[in-house]
């Protein structure tokens, strides 16, 4: 990886995907440049200069001579937004992608990254609070994550029954079937992040996502809805072992169908209210006009749930009695912890909006107690 020189003529470099170098080493004639993107990450278009000293030939002289990366092949690095192409001339604000953790206290389930607390009933344990979201890979570690014991070992409850916070951001990774309370999910919003646009002029449908790519790495887990436990069917594993999602079904994008994780719909119940009028009904993180937005969980790989041996090759681990990273109480006050290794890895699931290219990259950690 390197810089480009441009201080002279303007260069444009451009690199191939992995489809395009595969098909192109096939020699059978199929490589053929249909599609291309284009990509300005690195530049800052606060640099040019309407009131330069020199005149109107150097306004964008700053822009123009800033360094720029070199194309590269890594198709987890490269573009992170893609230039588009709109008619309309009367945009003001284009529509981004925002996580929605605004989860009423109401709602049984919870977009919410991960928060675990027993310090109330467990003086051995530390609140813990994260920006990712954690994916139980198996029954024991979810059931140790999500309830506490009173210091025997058939002694376990449920936080709220001890009147403390339910965990959150843990999702369930593993088994068949409904889910039916605890549901942690993601969610991602997508709306006009101003308020200078009244939420009820509503978003253009020339901006509007009613699709979204998923990218994450295809080792560690596969996407699946937030109601079930049926996963996604994959678009496309590159050669990094990177799948590629594109969803575009009610399961994903727009689901009312479980009153449990009402609203999906980011322009729900009355798209002209203000954010403040909606933290009772429908919590939004934008306060202009609101899009669709996607709801997804993880669903860990076999190999993550029956063994250990990705986590010892791409993460870490640490003795799970008094886990600070996890928020876990010694072996005195939970039994269960007694000879068990905590095992993480983290990662992220990248989301993109089909149709704007806006993209936005979210940390999970992968956790198994064994």
């Amino acid at each position: 990886m390197a810089f480009l020189d441009n201080s002279g003529d303007i260069i444009l470099d451009a690199v191939l995907t992995d489809t395009g170098r595969l098909r192109l080493a096939q020699g059978d004639g199929s490589f053929k440049i249909s599609k291309f993107a284009l990509g300005d990450d690195e530049i800052n278009y606060e640099l040019y200069n309407k009131n330069h000293a020199s005149g109107s030939a150097y306004h964008d002289l700053q822009v123009l001579q800033t360094p720029i990366l070199e194309a590269f092949t890594n198709n987890t690095s490269n573009l992170k937004t893609k230039l588009i192409t709109i008619s309309r001339t009367n945009i003001l604000f284009m529509p981004v992608l925002k996580l929605n953790k605004n989860n009423h206290t109401s709602q049984v389930a919870s977009s919410k990254t991960f928060n675990r607390d027993e310090t109330g009933v467990n003086n051995s344990a530390t609140a813990k609070t994260d920006s990712r979201f954690y994916v139980a890979v198996d029954q024991d570690t979810h059931d140790i994550l999500t309830t506490f014991s009173d210091g025997t070992a058939s002694g376990i409850e449920s936080f709220e029954t001890a009147g403390l916070t339910r965990p959150t951001g843990i999702i369930k990774g593993y088994g068949a079937g409904e889910e039916t309370v605890n549901r942690d999910f993601i969610r991602i919003d997508q709306g006009l992040d101003t308020t200078e646009i009244s939420p009820g002029v509503g978003l253009s449908s020339d901006l509007l996502e009613t699709a979204y790519l998923v990218e994450l790495d295809h080792r560690l887990g596969v996407i699946k809805p937030p109601t079930t436990n049926v996963p996604a069917p994959v678009n496309f594993i590159d050669d990094d072992s990177i799948a590629s999602y594109y969803l575009s079904n009610s399961a994903y994008i727009g689901n009312t169908s479980a009153v449990t994780i009402l609203p999906q719909r980011a322009q729900a119940n009355d798209g002209s209210r203000k954010l403040s009028d909606l933290v009772n009904i429908a919590p939004q993180v934008f306060e202009g006009p609101r899009g669709n937005c996607l709801t997804l969980r993880l669903h860990a790989s076999d190999e993550l749930q029956s063994s250990t041996f990705l986590f010892t090759q791409l993460g870490f681990s640490a003795t799970a009695a008094s886990n600070s990273t996890l928020g876990l109480a010694n072996t005195t006050q939970d039994p269960r912890l007694t000879g068990k290794t905590a095992f993480f890895i983290d990662s992220t699931v990248r989301v993109i909006g089909a149709n704007t290219g806006f993209r936005i990259d979210i940390p999970v950690r992968y956790v198994k107690i064994a």
